[in-house]
């Protein structure tokens, strides 16, 4: 099989990797920006404010999540909007996409027990599921986690045992890759269908992602491994894939023009890409840490800015990951 359909079991099948739940963190196989501070999710919930007060979204929009995982994204977005304006609690809609049904009980567990009855939450298995007048989607780390077909001087892979084998034929991948200047790497299946159904879910919306990659797209392979919080590039003859299948995190860089391209090619037009560092600091991040210095004892502030600093350092997420935002509407 084609290696994009092999990263898709090996990631949503029925034993794959994202069908049951994990931790994420210190106990998990790799940290993310959720997991590293809750003023990740409060400055994201700082913005949605903005654009309520802007007029683009209405006071009752569904604020969504697509691969919330545990829920935690969400829960932090609702906390600050909690401080900063409690009563758009009472008119906002909250949503979280997740095919799989053990997450969704994992996720109403956890709202049930940080939130009460105070927010109803929405779940669908599918973006298709979604008919809204207004809508926020956001999204952690998802465009690394579409399947992706690999080129090598002409040829697609496929997996014969532990090992990739490039001896396949397409006409389509090879057309990508001359479009994106390509002669090894990684190809992303399915954000061209991932942005028609977004477009189709909502009249207005604005959708935000954050992730790793860069607008130009690398010649080379990036796919890599991770498993408690060691890499194993794809390639590493110390990787068995048939012991790994399954059980650890594959991912890739992201070629955001292609993300952009999926996303124009349905009228939806990217509003803003930046860095991590600037899009965090341009939302307001650092309004909501002197917020927290003014009411906070100094060692919970201390301890809140070291976390901080982790998502917006150049040589940690700061650099490294960045935030792309498409409008529509």
């Amino acid at each position: 099989m084609h290696f994009s359909e092999y990263m898709n079991q090996w990631l949503y099948g029925e034993s794959g990797y994202y069908a049951a739940y994990r931790p994420i963190g210190k106990k998990g196989d790799f940290y993310t920006a959720v997991s590293t501070s809750k003023f990740f999710g409060g400055t994201i919930a700082k913005h949605i404010i903005k654009r309520i007060d802007e007029g683009f979204l209405r006071s009752d929009s569904l604020i969504c999540e697509i691969g919330a995982h545990h829920g935690y994204l969400l829960a932090d977005i609702i906390e600050f909007i909690h401080t900063l304006r409690p009563q758009l609690l009472q008119t906002l809609r909250f949503g979280i996409v997740e095919r799989f049904s053990t997450l969704q009980k994992h996720q109403r567990d956890y709202f049930d027990e940080s939130f009460g009855n105070a927010v109803v939450l929405e779940h669908y298995s599918d973006l298709k599921e979604i008919e809204s007048e207004s809508a926020f989607f956001i999204a952690n780390e998802i465009f690394d986690a579409f399947g992706c077909d690999l080129l090598y001087q002409g040829k697609i892979g496929r997996v014969e045992g532990d090992k990739v084998v490039f001896d396949l034929d397409s006409p389509e991948a090879l057309e990508h890759a001359r479009k994106y200047k390509k002669d090894r790497g990684e190809i992303a299946v399915g954000y061209e269908s991932f942005a028609r159904e977004m477009a189709d879910s909502a009249k207005r919306f604005e959708f935000m992602s954050f992730d790793y990659g860069e607008l130009e797209a690398r010649s080379d392979f990036s796919i890599r491994v991770y498993q408690e919080h060691q890499v194993y590039p794809l390639f590493d003859e110390a990787l068995k894939l048939s012991e790994a299948f399954g059980k650890s995190d594959i991912t890739y860089d992201v070629n955001f023009s292609h993300v952009k391209d999926a996303f124009a090619s349905e009228g939806v037009r990217c509003e803003a890409y930046a860095t991590q560092l600037a899009a965090l600091v341009n939302m307001g991040i650092l309004d909501l840490l002197s917020m927290l210095k003014e009411k906070a004892p100094e060692a919970i502030y201390a301890q809140e800015l070291e976390k901080v600093k982790i998502l917006i350092t150049p040589s940690l997420m700061g650099e490294r990951f960045k935030m792309i935002r498409f409008v529509k509407g």
